[in-house]
């Protein structure tokens, strides 16, 4: 029964469960899950950013406490808990996990072997170089900003970056409905191929694939066969096979040991 003065709408609850769907699905995509073309970060990874240049700890800067940034990003843009975005900002800081580090930490940030980094009680952390160039100029009004979760403060919906991120760094999410899982690539080799489209507008995929070549993964390995990167480059699918680079030495006492310099990424 509808108390007085509400008004009950009938709707078609098929209807209704298509359109809650794709309301949750886009908010999913664009709030949490995917990176945003244009800076290629997520949400977290932005808000992180932008709340160590509030706090001001830049690359020439004292290191600050994880735990006083992660309570900055939390308290200000980011209230999903503060597990998520420690683990977040290690992550910008672990040599292994970006080929472009975003984060200088220092402390206990884990190992590329999948120990856990120290609580953000003890370790400590500062912008990279490279990060303030994505967060460059943001005050001199190059991007949008919008209302935090509360409206109290404003926030940029994405960073003024002078580096193309994403194909640096690549990205993997995944959403409602849909998923990306991006390889990084050289630096050098991102900026060749962006000076060769500059110069020709019409440059095919071929041509550009002579500036940048495969993949560049901050792990190293060796990428065998090559029509996997050829398929990734040409239709966004693609399927590339890693081995790791190995050495054998020999110990004091005559045994052989097998020491694996390179491993494939995400592998631990």
């Amino acid at each position: 029964m509808a108390e007085e003065g509400e008004k009950i709408i009938r709707i078609n609850i098929e209807k209704e469960m298509k359109s809650a769907y794709i309301d949750y699905s886009m908010s999913v995509i664009v709030s949490r899950a995917l990176p945003d073309v244009r800076d290629g970060l997520k949400p977290v990874h932005r808000r992180i950013l932008f709340g160590m240049m509030d706090l001001g700890v830049y690359s020439n800067k004292p290191y600050k406490k994880s735990a006083r940034i992660v309570g900055e990003v939390l308290g200000k843009y980011h209230p999903h808990g503060d597990t998520a975005v420690y683990d977040s900002m290690v992550r910008m800081a672990q040599p292994w996990s970006l080929r472009y580090m975003l984060v200088d930490g220092q402390g206990n940030f884990g190992s590329i072997d999948g120990d856990s980094p120290a609580a953000m009680r003890y370790t400590e952390a500062r912008l990279q170089k490279i990060a303030e160039e994505m967060l460059s100029d943001i005050e001199k009004e190059t991007v949008d900003f919008s209302l935090n979760f509360d409206d109290s403060l404003e926030e940029p919906t994405v960073l003024p970056t002078r580096i193309p991120a994403l194909l640096l760094n690549g990205a993997s999410g995944i959403a409602v409905g849909m998923a990306t899982n991006m390889a990084p690539h050289n630096l050098t080799e991102v900026i060749d191929g962006t000076i060769a489209f500059i110069d020709n507008r019409d440059i095919d995929i071929d041509s550009l694939m002579e500036h940048i070549k495969a993949p560049d993964f901050p792990t190293g390995g060796t990428i065998y066969g090559y029509q996997g990167v050829k398929d990734a480059f040409h239709t966004g699918r693609g399927r590339i096979v890693m081995r790791a680079k190995t050495e054998i030495e020999e110990t004091n006492s005559g045994r052989f040991r097998i020491i694996v310099t390179e491993i494939p990424y995400q592998v631990n």
